[in-house]
Order: C-alpha cells, then structure tokens, then sequence
C-alpha cells in the first residue's frame, strides 16, 4: 500500500520541472540554537541550497513555473520586486541559465534606501551580473501592475513573454511548493522524529500556500506557522487561501474546509516597523543564526521568520520534546545592502 508521501508524490509528479532547483534540500539540525534557546529540538530546512544564483525557496517554484514559459515558447522572462528582492534575483538566474531574456521591474517607493549603496550592492547587484534589464517603476500597491504592463510593452515590441508574478506566487507555485513538505516528511522519518510545526516567514503567499496543501497531504498532524513579514497579516492570510485553493485544486486534493481560515496560521507582530526594515529581534536572530548555526540570513524575510520563531519559542508554544522545522528561505545576498547595521 502506497504511503500519504507516494501519493502525494505521485500527484507531484504530474507536473514537470525544468530541474534548475538543487532538489532535495537538506534537512539539518540546529542544536546549539536549540540549546540556547532551551528547546524545543529545532531543524532547519536548507531551501537557501537551491543552488542556481546562490539559491532560495523561489527556485523551487521557478522549477515547475518556467517549464510553463518555455513550453508556451517564451522568449523572455518578466518580473519585479522591490530593489533587493530575493525573488527578481532567482529570476533573473534562470533566465541566465535557460537562455531567455529578463525584464524586471523594480518597485521604488514601498521602502526608504536602508542605505547609500542599497542599489547597488547585494539582489541589486547581481540582477544586472545575470544580465536582467531593469525598469525603475513607482510603488503603488500593486503588485503585479507593473510588472503586466511591462509584458503587454514587450509583447507589442514583438517579443513572447512569460510574467513570473512577484514573489512566484500563483497556484502553480504553491503546487511547487507543496513538494517541500514531500521531502521533510521523508527525511523527517528517516532521521527518527514528526514535526510539531513548520515555521517560515511569509509574504507574498504561496510558499505557505504550498506548505498548508502539502502538510494536509503528508503531514496531517504538523501545524504550519507562518511569520508575517509585511505588516499584512489579513492580506497575507487571504493570498495563502487562494492560492492554497488553485493549488489544491490543480492536485485534485479535497480542501473545502479551509473556508474557516483554520489551517492558515500568519502570526502578526514580528514584521518589524514595516516591510523591509528591520527591528532588533530581527538583528538579533541574524547573529544568532550566524553565530551559533553557521546560517546567514537576511533582514527582510529569513531573519524575521526567525525572529518570529524564537519569540514564539521564549513565549512556550511548544515542549522542550517537540520537533519544530524553520525553513530558511535564503536571501543572503540582501543582507549586504543592510551591511551598516553590523559595523
């Protein structure tokens, strides 16, 4: 008899993948953070080991998502983000690696230059080393206006573009993303234990999306806990719904009863002032990360959803006996923009 794990992998298995993401990611230990923090048995997901342009959690859903581009033919890759965005930065990698064009567009406005050499350093530096065109366009809101209209200027310039949505986030990269939670069930069972909960910080909403579908599938009785990085916990929770439903949906998995918001959790109050701008907690858990880990994350997502994880930790959400799973979403590259903080 096949395995919750089979089956959800063979559902998986429907969708092709480009196999540009290092896949599976490690599963590791963290336990001299576990030690300070006097439990609970913490683990780390290592989706910052994905490999192509020094990696990230995107590449997962860039994995299955671009097989869509070049099946429709594309000839150039379309995104944005604000100037440091983790996301345009994977992006903007496998469009180097596939061969395509890339066109991003890069919000200004939603966030003050942290510093003089913000621009230029860090994602900023590497979009234009990977050979991304880069257009500067105002922060509305929108998320993906801009990034349409660019598609709709290049397509009548005669091009075929392919929009990647900000963040990957759409139900074909939650569906991506639900192959996460495939591999920590296996490597969760090979190593000895079941996760309690797997904790991340979410944003854009299909990496929690994903999580939520896979977690049903494979991990009935693990909670996902997502750590708010936007200071929109109400917005980021109702994108994790859609897209966790167009995921669902596309794997044929049941998933009526998420009508009562019950398997999305988004913690609120671990943002920081704002998006973007980092807090103490936040500089705290990069040192921690750093220093007891080896980890290097960054001050906009990874940092912060470990902030959130440690504040929940001190406050007694789970037992000392308890296994809990952070994924490290990567982003390492940015924290070179916030290098000021740590003279």
């Amino acid at each position: 008899m096949l395995s919750s794990v089979d089956r959800f992998s063979s559902r998986l298995d429907r969708f092709p993948r480009l196999r540009i993401a290092h896949l599976p990611t490690p599963l590791e230990p963290m336990k001299r953070l576990s030690a300070h923090l006097g439990g609970p048995k913490l683990w780390v997901k290592r989706e910052d080991c994905t490999g192509l342009g020094m990696g990230g959690n995107k590449l997962r859903k860039l994995d299955y998502v671009l097989h869509e581009a070049i099946a429709a033919g594309a000839d150039t890759l379309v995104s944005g983000g604000v100037v440091q965005s983790n996301s345009q930065r994977q992006v903007a990698a496998a469009a180097a690696k596939l061969g395509l064009a890339c066109y991003l567009a890069v919000y200004h406005g939603r966030l003050s230059p942290p510093s003089d050499d913000y621009a230029k350093t860090g994602n900023a530096l590497l979009n234009r080393l990977f050979g991304a065109t880069l257009h500067d366009v105002p922060w509305n809101g929108d998320r993906n206006g801009a990034i349409r209209d660019l598609a709709d200027r290049l397509r009548a310039e005669g091009r075929r573009p392919y929009v990647v949505p900000y963040g990957v986030s759409n139900p074909l990269g939650a569906v991506a993303y639900a192959s996460t939670v495939a591999e920590i069930a296996t490597q969760a069972s090979t190593l000895g234990f079941a996760p309690h909960s797997i904790v991340h910080c979410t944003g854009s909403g299909a990496t929690q999306a994903g999580l939520v579908v896979g977690a049903r599938a494979c991990l009935a009785s693990t909670r996902v806990v997502g750590i708010d990085i936007d200071a929109e916990p109400e917005r980021v929770q109702a994108d994790v719904l859609t897209y966790a439903q167009g995921a669902a949906d596309l794997l044929d998995q049941p998933f009526d009863s998420l009508s009562d918001h019950g398997d999305v959790e988004v913690v609120a109050g671990h943002a920081g002032p704002a998006y973007g701008v980092p807090h103490a907690a936040t500089i705290e858990a990069i040192k921690l990360g750093a220093s007891l880990e080896g980890l290097v994350l960054d001050p906009v997502y990874s940092a912060k959803g470990l902030a959130g994880l440690i504040a929940l930790v001190e406050a007694g959400r789970w037992s000392k006996d308890e296994d809990v799973v952070f994924v490290h979403t990567g982003g390492a590259p940015a924290l070179f923009a916030y290098r000021h903080l740590f003279s």
